[in-house]
């Protein structure tokens, strides 16, 4: 299943102070209302903008920057996996974070999507779904273990609201047994879900092995949008 950035100084959420000129796209002959909506909604959008001018690899870098920005669970030295990389933004930003090009941190990032490789990244490109992933994640990692688990998977949509409910808090829980399995004692997880519930099996999973477990939705998500995170720190660890 697939996917889908530091703070300090300005670079925390964008400044509310910016404006931009709205362009309007018109539909065309091979071009959908629906299409023509979402190309007018990116043209406008202050984070697509800023994520070029930064040289990021897509918006949601700053979905990960503005959740750091106020909850700091990123730092040097640590060892990152990010599930559902492509295009690489989150796993981009975790690495600057973590210091990953200097080797003192380390960002394993798997997708069945390529994407352009990243420094300081070991880009996995396999469905994370596949039964051999989660080992040949922990083999990647020093120690086989790793301190924060990110997950902005999201399956792939029908367009049936509940079958797409269900298909995407099932990758949800996927990925937090395989944090479960990983993470060192004081781990965090970070995970995609959305509004419509965080089902009780997930939320009764986490707060069983993490000590604080919140819903977060950093500016950078569209408000239009029914995406939210969960974000689960203090793993407990065996025992």
């Amino acid at each position: 299943m697939t996917s889908k950035g530091k703070n300090g100084g300005g670079r925390g959420s964008l400044s509310g102070g910016q404006r931009q000129l709205r362009t309007n796209v018109k539909t065309a002959r091979k071009r959908s209302v629906s299409s023509a909506r979402w190309l007018e909604r990116q043209l406008n959008d202050p984070y697509v903008a800023a994520s070029k001018r930064e040289g990021l690899r897509s918006r949601a870098a700053y979905k990960l920057r503005e959740i750091d920005a106020r909850y700091h669970f990123l730092k040097p030295g640590q060892r990152i996996i990010d599930l559902g990389a492509a295009p690489g933004g989150w796993s981009q930003e975790a690495a600057e974070r973590v210091k990953a090009a200097d080797a003192k941190g380390q960002v394993v990032a798997i997708d069945y999507l390529a994407f352009e490789p990243i420094p300081g990244v070991d880009i996995i490109e396999m469905d994370f779904t596949d039964p051999t992933a989660e080992d040949l994640l922990k083999s990647r990692l020093r120690g086989g273990r790793a301190d924060v688990v990110l997950s902005d998977m999201a399956a792939p949509t029908v367009g049936h609201a509940k079958t797409d409910h269900l298909r995407i808090m099932g990758l949800a829980e996927m990925a937090a047994a395989f944090a479960a399995d990983v993470l060192e004692p004081g781990g965090v997880f970070l995970c995609k879900v959305f509004q419509g519930g965080t089902e009780r099996d997930l939320l009764d999973m986490l707060k069983r092995d993490f000590k604080t477990v919140r819903h977060v939705k950093p500016p950078a998500s569209r408000a239009e949008s029914s995406e939210l995170y969960v974000l689960a720190t203090g793993f407990r660890g065996e025992g």
